[in-house]
Parts: structure tokens; C-alpha cells; sequence
């Protein structure tokens, strides 16, 4: 449903860009967002983004430096990721909502669908 890619291993300072790529239900979905979990950490909000019309919401750990974003055509998602920093090193997820309010984007347990996860490695 969700596949999710475009992590690898990256110095500070540097950039990436996630691609999540939305497949059967997720067509549906009103919302989908990006979450991270570092190791022996607990999954975290990153970003997330309203699909009809593209307001965006930010982690303040994040903000200024990552821009979530869509391309509707394609019906995929996009996580830039700039001046990245070593706490960033985190498996990143996309995740997606049928019916979350866009105030409650922030918790996990809103999302229906879930990609596998790609891994994002920010060395010093």
C-alpha cells in the first residue's frame, strides 16, 4: 500500500529525499505523514501533510530544515531532508490516515497504513 524509499547513509550537513508511493486504499487516505524511530527510541512525528489541499504540519525538531510535500498525479509523498544532523539518524516511515483531523496528525495511532520503513544514517 505503502512503499517507501531513499535513505541511505549521508555526512552532516548533508541532504536526502524520502519517496513514499501510494497504492490501493491509500488513494483515499486525507492525510499521510512521516514518522521516524531512532534506536531505543520510540516512533516519532516528523512531518505530515493534508492531501486535498497541502497544509503542512512540522516536528519543531525539523522544522526550517525538512520540507514534506506531494505530487498528486503520481500520488506520491516526499520528505526533503536538509542540514541534516546526527539525531536524525532514524528509520523513517510514511504513514497514512482515511480520517484523521489535522490536529491529531502528530500521533501514530490516527494512521491506517504504514510503508516498511527506510533507514536514514547521519554520521559526524
Amino acid at each position: 500500500q505503502l512503499q517507501a524509499c531513499g535513505g541511505g547513509l549521508v555526512q552532516a550537513g548533508g541532504s536526502l529525499r524520502l519517496s513514499c508511493a501510494a497504492s490501493g486504499r491509500t488513494f483515499s487516505s486525507v492525510a499521510r505523514g512521516w514518522f521516524r524511530q531512532a534506536p531505543g527510541k520510540e516512533r516519532e512525528f516528523v512531518a505530515a501533510l493534508s492531501w486535498s489541499d497541502g497544509i503542512t504540519y512540522y516536528a519543531d525538531s525539523v522544522k526550517g530544515r525538512f520540507t514534506i510535500s506531494r505530487d498528486n498525479a503520481e500520488n506520491t509523498m516526499y520528505l526533503q531532508m536538509n542540514s541534516l544532523k546526527p539525531e536524525d539518524t532514524a528509520v523513517y516511515y510514511c504513514a497514512a490516515s482515511l480520517g484523521l483531523r489535522l490536529s491529531e496528525c502528530w500521533s501514530d495511532r490516527k494512521y491506517d497504513f504504514w510503508g516498511q520503513g527506510t533507514l536514514v544514517t547521519v554520521s559526524s
